[in-house]
């Protein structure tokens, strides 16, 4: 499995940081997650939360998308269906053109008010997406290629949740076997065939296992 530079990534980080908080007065970012915590390996993203005044949260993320793409192309934009109605919170998933895919950029979009909350809005229903409001199988696919980190690191546990709960979020009976490279490779094949948009992505995410992953 080919390995990412931690330089690149970093530098990517700086960048979209520097985007965000020129975009929005008084906002502020902050490196979190492993970046932040200094224990990143090759496959760690990029995690980052971004906190703006309450009165700007609309228009800071009306125009977080364009500050984005001013750092380099954009191939999607997804938002946690948890969070996707929340009044002063949202989790976006955005993976940028021409980087690796462990890249992805998780922004955690706070108003200044709860930025201290880690909870909010987490047991809200009325904060949740509707049905038709998120694509599943974009979010499935998102589970084979973090099933993929998984096994790299050897938490192989984890990679059979990320993979079950992908082929249950599409209506898919299958389950992980633990053969890796044939189970991820199902889960991907699995959600392009329920959105053929995502057939070049899902090839991409079966690649990243070559035959190479363990049995277990």
């Amino acid at each position: 499995m080919a390995m990412a530079s931690g330089t690149g990534r970093a530098a990517l980080a700086d960048e979209v940081r520097t985007a965000l908080d020129a975009c929005c007065s008084g906002s502020r970012t902050e490196l979190i997650g492993s970046l932040g915590a200094g224990t990143a390996d090759a496959y760690s993203d990029i995690d980052l939360a971004w906190v703006v005044p309450d009165v700007s949260f609309p228009a800071c993320l009306s125009s977080a998308v364009a500050a984005l793409r001013r750092v380099r192309p954009i191939e999607s934009v997804r938002s946690d269906p948890d969070f996707h109605r929340s009044d002063r919170r949202r989790l976006l998933f955005v993976r940028f053109a021409g980087v690796p895919l462990f890249w992805r950029l998780d922004l955690d979009v706070r108003a200044a008010s709860v930025a201290g909350d880690a909870h909010y809005d987490s047991d809200n229903p009325g904060a949740r997406a509707r049905e038709g409001e998120w694509s599943r199988p974009a979010s499935a696919l998102a589970n084979a290629l973090g099933a993929v980190k998984a096994i790299a690191r050897e938490r192989y546990d984890d990679a059979r949740g990320l993979l079950d709960r992908g082929f249950d979020r599409i209506g898919e009976r299958d389950r992980a076997t633990g053969a890796w490279a044939s189970d991820v490779a199902r889960l991907a094949r699995a959600a392009a065939r329920h959105d053929p948009a995502l057939a070049d992505l899902a090839a991409r995410v079966t690649a990243l296992l070559d035959g190479s992953a363990p049995t277990r």
